[in-house]
């Protein structure tokens, strides 16, 4: 059952998104990550195993892909206006994503961010954590393609 749909992206429209809650904004609490790379972009992440993320990338060339840490998530952010929007993991053709929920219009609606310390996890156990908590149904169109799979 989906609560309802927020939607979203970068400042310049390259990259739009679509989230499906099953609860109330209010409910959930952005997790704000306290690596170097998520504090300096003041970001704060929102998903739900039950819910469904559909990003939109309008030109492909603009988007802009980031790794850093151990290298097994994949940030994404929008090269045109520089905005970072979501966070993916593929492993075997199948991808989990996380949403920064300042990209969401309805930011407010949130309730306050939690501080989490992903860096005090092995790499192992940063992969159970985000099958466990990220956003399993994710699809992305790219002028009119549709994928499964980080374009």
């Amino acid at each position: 059952m989906t609560h309802g749909t927020l939607h979203g992206g970068c400042h310049c429209g390259n990259l739009r998104v679509d989230v499906e809650l099953p609860r109330p904004a209010a409910s959930y609490s952005p997790r704000a990550c306290d690596c170097d790379y998520c504090r300096k972009h003041g970001a704060a992440y929102v998903s739900d195993p039950a819910g469904r993320l559909h990003i939109e990338v309008r030109d492909l060339a603009a988007l802009g892909r980031y790794r850093q840490g151990n290298g097994l998530a994949e940030f994404l952010f929008c090269k045109a206006c520089g905005v970072l929007v979501a966070v993916a993991y593929a492993e075997s053709g199948h991808t989990w994503a996380t949403i920064n929920h300042l990209a969401l219009e309805a930011t407010r609606d949130f309730g306050a961010a939690t501080p989490v310390s992903p860096r005090t996890l092995s790499a192992e156990d940063k992969v159970v954590r985000w099958k466990a908590v990220w956003f399993p149904q994710v699809t992305f169109k790219v002028l009119g393609m549709l994928t499964k799979e980080v374009p």
